[in-house]
């Protein structure tokens, strides 16, 4: 029978880091893409943040799970009973790795969004939410739909919290909420949840993490913190299939009205009532993802057989080198809220001179093989105030300031930092060597004469064309569709 226990990494992942390669293994870190120039080149992939690579142990064990996948609590042979048995044992894997404390309620969500989605319509009606500008939208926006103080950018961590104080010491209704983040996405600056959670508490409130950032690089307790609601993504946590949580007190949980109306939300139905279930399954109406929710939980076991300990030392090894190197390449600019000493996990935001962080972007892909970020990265207040002195007196409606970010994480060797310093050294030293244009708000090449792998035969080639497409897939692109 498929078991969690099965599925965890191989003991070689405990071997000493070797060259600054991270021994848990990524799907794609042997990818070659083509060049305007019509060189090969492997793939470096320094855009983690926006959706990390998927871990070779986590799609070993949605394979491994495929075989048995039947329907989730409705089925009664053998292999629902299997993967009904699987997605329990995955909804107490992801609460153990994030520190969970036995009452709370383990909710599945497509993603982070959804999940702060949830937990918003799930907030007493006359709750009052205090969050702040800095905030990813998907921690801002559902809050906005009910009483919600939005708070400036902070300058510091102190002003962080003595902020938060008096917001939640001026909140006059019964029900409070802080919602921060756990990690910046723009600027990767550490939050400090438990003096967070200690304020809050202090004044009735409750605090809400959004932990998309967090969780992947490093160790979360919310008991130890003092959290009493958190939210992650599988696709940035190494499981890009779907899945991601909400995790936290189940009162408001259950006295919400359920956040979908459906089967599977409920224990009885009749022709003008209906008793909606408690815990988890009141907020997961319809069939499940449990390939989703294997998938984060097969990433949550293999990240922490590993160690977060480990994934954060080999990380921080990254960051010193690409800052080092950054501080370097003149005109580089790099963006925080607290400064460049503030700690921070594998997230670094800069601009460079007066050159459009979109080419920047596409040169880097196009001439070098390196993906990052351009853009303001859903973080539209934050990136306003970051630039506040490039672009003063920005307007409401005007475009928002943008900057390119370089993430990276576990499938990310020395050698990928060393070719991206090169790269943005080479790029503002010489310039680009190709045209770009605008094309639908992004840089392109052009022209752009990189041939596309053959991916669209697992859409449209019919059997032979699905497995044809898929072995394409699965192979370093070298030719034209």
């Amino acid at each position: 029978m498929v078991s969690l226990v099965d599925l965890r990494p191989e003991a070689a992942v405990r071997a000493p880091l070797a060259r600054g390669v991270f021994p848990l293994p990524v799907v794609g870190a042997d990818l070659s893409v083509p060049l305007v120039t019509g060189e090969q080149v492997g793939y470096v992939n320094l855009d983690y943040a926006a959706s990390a690579p998927c871990l070779r142990s986590v799609l070993d064990a949605v394979s491994a799970l495929l075989p048995w996948y039947s329907s989730v609590h409705r089925g009664a042979g053998f292999a629902s009973t299997v993967t009904t048995e699987l997605y329990a044992a995955a909804r107490r894997a992801v609460g153990d790795f994030v520190g969970a404390r036995g009452d709370d309620t383990v909710v599945f969500t497509r993603n982070t969004t959804d999940a702060l989605n949830l937990l918003a319509a799930a907030l007493p009606g006359d709750t009052t939410v205090v969050t702040f500008a800095s905030e990813h939208h998907a921690n801002q926006l559902p809050w906005r739909r009910g009483r919600c103080v939005l708070l400036p950018v902070p300058a510091s961590v102190d002003e962080a919290i003595a902020l938060a104080e008096g917001a939640l010491r001026g909140a006059s209704s019964e029900h409070r909420l802080l919602a921060v983040t756990g990690a910046s996405n723009v600027t990767g600056e550490l939050w400090p949840l438990a003096e967070l959670a200690a304020v809050a508490h202090r004044h009735g409130a409750r605090l809400a993490v959004d932990a998309a950032q967090l969780a992947p690089h490093r160790a979360i307790d919310m008991a130890s913190i003092g959290a009493d609601y958190l939210a992650l993504s599988g696709h940035k946590l190494y499981a890009p299939f779907g899945g991601g949580v909400l995790v936290g007190r189940g009162d408001w949980l259950d006295a919400a009205r359920p956040y979908l109306a459906g089967g599977g939300a409920v224990r009885r139905v009749t022709s003008n009532d209906v008793a909606w279930a408690s815990g988890a399954p009141r907020h997961e109406a319809g069939t499940p993802n449990v390939v989703g929710a294997v998938s984060l939980a097969a990433a949550c076991r293999a990240l922490g057989d590993v160690g977060m300990s480990a994934v954060a030392a080999h990380e921080a090894s990254l960051l010193d080198r690409v800052t080092r190197g950054l501080d370097a390449v003149p005109g580089v600019e790099r963006l925080a809220m607290w400064g460049s000493a503030s700690p921070r996990i594998g997230v670094v935001t800069f601009r460079v001179g007066s050159l459009d962080p979109g080419v920047v972007a596409a040169a880097l892909s196009a001439e070098h093989g390196i993906g990052v970020r351009d853009g303001s990265f859903c973080a539209h207040p934050l990136m306003v105030a970051l630039t506040s002195d490039r672009t003063p007196g920005v307007p409401d409606g005007a475009a928002v300031p943008g900057a390119v970010r370089v993430s990276f994480g576990v499938g990310t060797s020395t050698a990928d930092i060393d070719r991206f310093l090169d790269a943005i050294t080479d790029l503002v030293t010489r310039g680009a060597r190709w045209r770009y244009r605008l094309d639908a708000g992004r840089y392109v090449p052009d022209p752009d004469p990189r041939p596309r792998p053959a991916l669209a035969e697992l859409l449209t080639g019919g059997a032979n064309g699905l497995v044809h497409g898929l072995l394409e897939s699965l192979a370093p692109c070298q030719a034209p569709i």
